[in-house]
């Protein structure tokens, strides 16, 4: 574990920056060698078997994490235009393409991956993907480079997924799979933001009106994990609470916005800040942390609920409380990984002259207990922390502009 001087001021766009650096050097790699393509290996190190051509196929595929992946570039895309957008902004040298580069080449790694579609099973891996294209057309826009007509494709077609899976059974909400048997906040929160981004308010807020019908528990404040029908007819409420349920209804709140919908959005950061959160730890830091929750899919989830978090922090039309409360579990949470870092020497990333950091899985627990030297590392944890990292820069990006 490292920490720093807590008088040094804190850079989080170089925090940020290490640890896209980090993730793209350790697990970034061209999908079966092919140029003009890159893909996150699933874990690092990668096992030598596994780095062939029959290996790569015979590796889970995980679909949303890449979606992830593409976010993550996009927010380092986002600090690079902060620098001006130039060859020496970019965040591993002016030698190498930029974020926006890699992200549109990530998505030719996605599609050949995913047997030459972008269509899968689960409606909200879909969505997850859709969201990122957006945000992708949207820095391309920026840095005046106009975004592939590819990403347009994609949100049509996977429109009419959403607009299949989005019924009137069960009163509403959206499926999450193709088997079509349960609704759940996963799905149906990032499909209510998608449509809520593209112009389709009145279908975002049906959504929303069903999450909060069905799966907001008013005890807690916060979205239960979905429903599906029992074998006597009647409703079942799978009442597990995750985290990163929470994150994709808060920003569908805050892109509908109005009355109602801001009271709920600061209502459930008030929520998260009182059951969501866990002490430090080890890790230190000023306050409360983010609980997480572990590894595999669900290294992913605080990642994604700090991603909105920072949304709320920066959203004017929300309490100062509120924006003051998301700010700080963003920061806590953020300043906790990067405290709680395990530097990998050269040697051990196999790379002579690129060292790295590997993030734990847990915000309030040190990497070098959770991920000691010859423990093999998920993608998905070291995604969140960088997700966490990148959201804390964003604050620091509107403060100084």
């Amino acid at each position: 574990m490292t920490s720093a001087d807590a008088s040094t001021p804190v850079d989080w766009h170089e925090r940020a920056n290490e640890a896209a650096l980090s993730v793209t050097a350790l697990f970034g790699r061209r999908l079966f060698f092919l140029p003009g393509t890159h893909l996150g290996a699933v874990q690092w190190p990668v096992p030598g078997w596994r780095d062939d051509i029959k290996g790569k196929l015979l590796q889970p595929w995980h679909y949303w994490w890449q979606a992830h992946y593409v976010d993550c570039l996009v927010d380092a895309g986002r600090r690079e235009l902060d620098n001006a957008a130039t060859p020496a902004a970019r965040f591993n040298g002016p030698e190498h393409p930029s974020a926006g580069r890699l992200a549109s080449r990530l998505m030719t790694g996605i599609r050949l991956r995913n047997a030459l579609t972008f269509v899968n099973n689960y409606y909200d891996d879909m969505a997850w993907l859709a969201l990122a294209t957006l945000r992708l057309d949207t820095l391309a826009e920026e840095t005046r480079r106009p975004g592939r007509r590819r990403n347009e494709a994609v949100r049509r077609t996977l429109t009419l997924q959403f607009d299949a899976a989005c019924t009137d059974d069960l009163g509403g909400g959206s499926y999450w799979s193709k088997k079509r048997d349960f609704k759940n906040t996963p799905a149906t929160a990032p499909v209510a933001l998608f449509y809520a981004r593209t112009g389709q308010p009145a279908k975002a807020q049906r959504l929303l009106d069903w999450l909060n019908a069905t799966l907001l528990d008013e005890e807690q404040g916060l979205y239960l994990d979905g429903a599906r029908l029992g074998p006597d007819g009647n409703v079942v409420i799978e009442r597990a609470v995750y985290t990163y349920n929470q994150g994709p209804v808060l920003g569908a709140l805050l892109e509908l916005g109005g009355e109602a919908n801001l009271a709920r959005a600061a209502a459930l950061v008030a929520a998260v800040e009182r059951r969501l959160t866990v002490p430090a730890g080890e890790s230190g830091g000023a306050g409360p942390v983010l609980r997480c929750e572990g590894t595999g899919d669900g290294g992913l989830f605080t990642g994604i609920l700090c991603r909105y978090l920072a949304l709320a922090a920066a959203d004017s039309r929300l309490p100062a409380g509120t924006r003051e409360a998301a700010s700080g579990l963003v920061r806590n949470t953020a300043a906790a990984f990067w405290t709680g870092r395990r530097p990998v020497e050269s040697i051990e990333a196999g790379s002579p002259g690129h060292a790295a950091s590997i993030f734990s899985m847990q915000a309030d627990q040190p990497a070098d207990q959770l991920y000691p030297p010859g423990n093999a590392v998920e993608l998905s944890t070291q995604l969140q922390a960088w997700m966490t990292l990148e959201a804390a820069a964003s604050l620091e990006s509107r403060i100084r502009n």
